[in-house]
């Protein structure tokens, strides 16, 4: 069992020695977040005048727990705060909780050209959000954050939204973790944002070890989920085969797994052959036809999209890199750079409001609400393939500059024309790469 990717620093980006905590509190007390942060925050690390710490669930509180792919902003202007700026001529306040500061709905649904898909589809399809731990206020967070950006209402009574433990249960939930909430109120939202006619399915496991949380991937293919979204991951181990066959194995079943953000490096469940590994990017406004550009997320050499040749995981057949012999990460891509992050709503465990987010573990989950709005996957089929039918046509967005790190085979954490590690084959333009 792994505990931690192998090139996760111990005083930067997301894996922190617990006595940091007082420098986290002072890094945010000058930020404006007051007294609200948690006791085992990390230090803020800065990026473009922007700070932001990992959530806390990026530091496994136990021997053997996979981490969270997350960073909350905590400071400095956003990419959607300068964009905002700009339009109105008004200097809006660093981040502070009471107002929105990341890219909205509207926002990701223009940049991957899924507007008019993200108003007519997903009707009857269910995305899976599968973590750790219990947030006893997720459905009142997803009703804020869905309510302010004019999304439908997604609740428990009106059978749009649902929250088991792995084994189903309704009532009998794990602990409530802080941490891992922050986490499930930006999967959430993600999901929401990309495919708000969806319903959602939010499976709780007991911890964050591999065996629970790979239960709450089999339960979310037992209560009927088609798309499964995995913001967590740890450095391979010689296991990771036996956990494919045991947790995701699921034909007709989009998965869809963060790849880190420890910079290059691979990590599982990322590199398992059965799902679609989700890199990261840096996503801006420009003045092409598009009105959107990306490039390869890093911040540094340990903070940035994960990326890399698997040591242990078979390659899957539709995979045709050259230089990787066995599963290469990732597949493809999609906003992760906390400088370019996303607006979330969470009030568990932190003052009540609006923080902006980054980390695979946006991309992940707007890649899940992206293969919804394309439909139910085929019988039979791997979802992690259709993309690579798809390769450098219209239908993806070709990432090309940037890297995440050092490597002897360029294209392992280089963006280059085609297919690259850090992006994969790109990041969504339409649906019609999702679907199959």
């Amino acid at each position: 069992m792994r505990s931690t990717p192998p090139n996760r620093p111990s005083t930067r980006g997301g894996w922190r020695r617990i006595g940091t905590a007082a420098a986290a509190t002072a890094a945010l007390l000058l930020t404006g977040f007051g007294t609200a942060v948690q006791a085992d925050a990390a230090p803020s690390v800065s990026s473009a005048k922007v700070t932001y710490t990992a959530t806390p669930c990026a530091t496994p509180k136990h021997k053997g727990e996979l981490a969270c792919n997350s960073y909350r902003v905590t400071g400095g202007l956003t990419a959607y705060q300068k964009q905002q700026a700009a339009k109105t001529g008004i200097t809006p306040k660093a981040a502070d909780a009471s107002t929105p500061s990341g890219y909205s709905p509207t926002n990701l649904r223009s940049a991957y050209g899924l507007t008019s898909a993200a108003a007519s589809n997903g009707s009857g399809e269910t995305i899976a959000i599968v973590d750790a731990y219990n947030d006893p206020n997720a459905e009142s967070d997803l009703a804020t954050y869905r309510s302010y950006y004019g999304l439908s209402a997604c609740t428990t009574a009106n059978g749009c939204f649902k929250k088991v433990s792995q084994t189903g249960s309704t009532t009998s939930l794990p602990t409530s973790d802080s941490g891992w909430s922050e986490e499930i109120s930006l999967d959430l939202d993600m999901a929401s944002a990309i495919c708000p006619n969806c319903k959602i399915l939010l499976v709780e496991a007991t911890s964050a070890t591999m065996a629970n949380l790979g239960k709450s991937v089999n339960e979310a293919v037992t209560l009927g989920a088609k798309f499964v979204s995995n913001s967590y991951g740890g450095s391979e181990s010689s296991s990771d085969t036996s956990y494919d066959t045991s947790y995701f194995n699921h034909t007709g079943v989009a998965i869809t797994v963060s790849a880190g953000d420890s910079g290059y490096g691979a990590e599982y469940p990322a590199a398992s052959k059965y799902v679609t590994s989700v890199g990261g990017t840096k996503l801006s406004t420009s003045s092409t036809t598009r009105g959107w550009t990306e490039t390869v997320w890093k911040t540094s050499s340990t903070e940035g999209t994960g990326s890399g040749c698997s040591a242990y995981d078979a390659k899957p057949t539709w995979q045709t890199d050259t230089g990787c012999t066995k599963r290469m990460i990732s597949d493809v891509s999609a906003v992760a750079d906390p400088a370019t992050g996303v607006s979330v709503y969470d009030s568990y465990g932190v003052t009540a409001g609006w923080y902006t987010f980054g980390g695979t573990s946006v991309s992940a989950p707007i890649i899940a609400g992206v293969y919804a709005l394309a439909g139910t996957p085929s019988s039979g089929s791997y979802p992690a393939k259709f993309p690579y039918g798809y390769a450098g046509t219209s239908s993806l967005n070709d990432v090309t500059s940037g890297s995440n790190g050092t490597c002897t085979t360029s294209y392992f954490c280089t963006a280059t024309t085609g297919y690259d590690g850090p992006t994969g084959w790109g990041t969504p333009e339409g649906i019609t790469a999702f679907a199959g």
